[in-house]
């Protein structure tokens, strides 16, 4: 099966003008989303559940007599966790089981220390009241991202977690419903697209506001997440799955087609790219992709995926391939060589990084530990992966002794004062003169 694939040379002139073009991605920008996004979120601020059951009619075909058919009830959930095959259950008790041991290892405590004169300072951590976690439905159902969603917040902390799951004609997903219960998710509901996201950030009569929004979806869920934020926290807007391999051509060249396939697969605006020294081992991987692309039940998506958006590139050398992914900043990240411990210091840019030829990424994807909610579209440069510190607050801590007040009034005093600010100066001075 022929499947065309861009071929650079990263040492070649204009190199990074090719790449940038490669790898531009500016969906986000459409206008006619944009405004299909914010007349639904101006819907459902204004009219609650009855835009929310509009909007779940006219795009999921779900046509519901009332809101309080949206939501799920435990038992329901709990019927699932019981009925699911006996394979399936281990396997995700097993996937819950690492990530919940990965995450609370993340978990920060409040801490503070004295001076001498008796003055305090710390920070004090406190877990967010309620959480919303989205969980894409449509082309595909995610029940590891329940688990990477809701499992770190539930180590932070959080005191409810709301889940939002589309279903698409009313048709559930059982697997999704056993994680959501195993994942002890506290209330669950059928909807999706921007009127989930505008249901979480305004609260309706039926759906409670929440004070963050975390989890993957479409381009219209990305999108009103952007238009939300700064009402509602957000994890991340983010964009195309992404996977970026870098080779030292000695790795089976079945076992990165196939790598590239598993991130390709996910739609066709995904992005795989291998960068690789040796040309003739970039020719065996499309030997290797050729030869197993038909097997692929998401065949037609990979291949579409991989002929728009897909790179293969030439480096001079394995320094070489650092740093041109530090210039992508990719999501996903694969150091197959044989010293990956050697090129990880080198690694500034990356949501998450698989060392050796055996850590494949789709280990990350469902049960080595981490979550797999990662930055994409280069935002890996000031992002990182979902984690406990996003489902916790930290407030600074200050408790001055007199003396110290005192002490500090000075500094207080000239700085406000150089800025035009008297009033903070005056209340500093307060402190310092009913100390004499």
């Amino acid at each position: 099966m022929t499947v065309n694939i861009r071929k650079l040379n990263a040492s070649d002139i204009g190199f990074s003008a090719e790449l940038k073009k490669a790898l531009a991605w500016d969906s986000l920008a459409n206008p006619e989303v944009v405004k299909t996004v914010n007349s639904i979120l101006a819907e459902v601020k204004s009219d609650g559940d009855a835009a929310v059951l509009k909007w779940t009619k006219k795009l999921d075909h779900l046509d519901l007599l009332s809101a309080g058919e949206l939501e799920i009830p435990q038992e329901r959930l709990q019927e699932s966790l019981a009925s699911i095959p006996s394979e399936q259950l281990q396997a995700l008790e097993k996937a819950a089981t690492r990530i919940k041991k990965y995450h609370e290892k993340q978990k920060q405590g409040s801490w503070q220390f004295e001076d001498d004169d008796g003055s305090f300072y710390g920070q004090k951590v406190t877990p967010l009241d309620r959480v919303g976690i989205y969980i894409p439905g449509g082309k595909a159902s995610y029940p590891s991202t329940v688990l990477m969603d809701a499992i770190p917040a539930k180590v932070a902390g959080v005191s409810e977690l709301i889940a939002m799951v589309p279903t698409p004609k009313g048709e559930l997903n059982e697997l999704v419903l056993a994680a959501l219960a195993l994942a002890k998710v506290d209330r669950v509901f059928t909807v999706g697209g921007a009127q989930a996201i505008a249901a979480l950030t305004y609260g309706t009569e039926t759906i409670p506001a929440v004070d963050k929004i975390v989890g993957p979806g479409n381009i219209y869920v990305a999108i009103a997440k952007q238009q939300v934020f700064g009402q509602v926290g957000i994890d991340m807007v983010a964009g195309p799955s992404e996977i970026l391999v870098i080779c030292d051509g000695l790795t089976d060249p079945d076992w990165i087609a196939m790598d590239l396939f598993s991130q390709a697969e996910h739609d066709e605006n995904a992005q795989s790219v291998l960068l690789c020294p040796d040309a003739g081992y970039i020719e065996r991987v499309e030997e290797s992709i050729a030869r197993l692309l038909p097997e692929m039940e998401r065949k037609t998506i990979i291949q579409t995926s991989l002929e728009t958006r897909g790179l293969l590139i030439q480096v001079d050398n394995l320094e070489h391939a650092t740093a041109v992914s530090n210039s992508i900043a990719p999501e996903h990240l694969e150091l197959s060589v044989a010293r990956p411990e050697d090129l990880l210091p080198m690694i500034k840019h990356a949501g998450a990084i698989f060392l050796g030829r055996y850590t494949s990424e789709a280990l990350g994807d469902y049960c080595a530990g981490p979550s797999h909610v990662l930055p994409t579209s280069g935002t890996a440069r000031f992002s990182s992966a979902l984690g406990v510190y996003d489902f916790q607050k930290r407030s600074s801590l200050i408790n001055c002794s007199a003396a110290t007040a005192s002490e500090l009034a000075d500094t207080v005093s000239v700085l406000a004062r150089s800025e035009g600010l008297t009033a903070h100066a005056r209340s500093a001075e307060y402190r310092k003169t009913s100390n004499k």
